[in-house]
């Protein structure tokens, strides 16, 4: 079984990396991928070029087994649609179960996402929240959960995609617009990320000019 996660990581940080390997843990994933996107559609164009934020990735992950980069997006170009992606995924392996990770307010908002009934034909919604977080009573994404969740693990290895399971995780307060802003005021980002990467953006001068909002 693997998961996918998706994000712009401009930059990544440990708000993106903990709760993945919370996640991995607990469902016994053989693999996590990252995926970086090319174009995010419901964001402004990333910071950083998606050679630099690729290398970022690299750096982040390359000592801890189990996470791998998957760069379909970044070679697909254009608007990076998870639906694409996971089509591309299943397309190639078939009916190995495969889990799209998420973040609760991600998930609250799903419906915004390009043909967004599709994503839980073709995986399974892993949700990483909080301990306690509340859920819509009322919705889609109500009965979404109503229809689909399920609290064994062992769900998500018997079926191929269609299941909504809630995994509870450290979130942490880390958000990579607050670490350019921080960055654009000099400040120091160190532990908000690996120091890999932290060098790597004083390296290449990155987030310099981000505009403080």
């Amino acid at each position: 079984m693997i998961a996918v996660f998706g994000g712009t990581f401009d930059p990544v940080h440990y708000g993106h990396l903990r709760p993945l390997l919370e996640v991995k843990q607990a469902l016994g994933l053989d693999e996590v991928r990252l995926m970086p996107c090319f174009m995010p559609p419901h964001r402004d164009v990333p910071g950083a070029t998606p050679k630099q934020r690729l290398k970022m990735l690299q750096l982040a992950i390359e000592e801890v087994p189990g996470f791998v980069i998957d760069q379909r997006e970044l070679q697909r170009g254009g608007p990076s649609y998870m639906v694409d992606t996971l089509q591309s995924l299943r397309d190639e392996l078939g009916k190995t179960p495969i889990c799209l990770i998420m973040g609760l307010d991600a998930f609250l908002g799903i419906e915004s996402w390009h043909q967004w009934p599709r994503l839980y034909e073709l995986s399974h919604i892993v949700v990483a929240q909080r301990p306690g977080s509340k859920l819509p009573q009322q919705g889609a994404v109500a009965n979404l959960v109503e229809n689909a969740r399920v609290e064994d693990v062992s769900m998500l290895r018997q079926h191929a995609a269609g299941r909504v399971y809630f995994q509870s995780v450290t979130q942490l307060d880390i958000s990579a617009t607050a670490i350019r802003e921080q960055i654009a005021c000099g400040q120091d980002v160190r532990f908000l990320m690996p120091d890999s990467v932290r060098r790597y953006i004083e390296t290449e001068d990155l987030y310099k000019t981000e505009r403080v909002r």
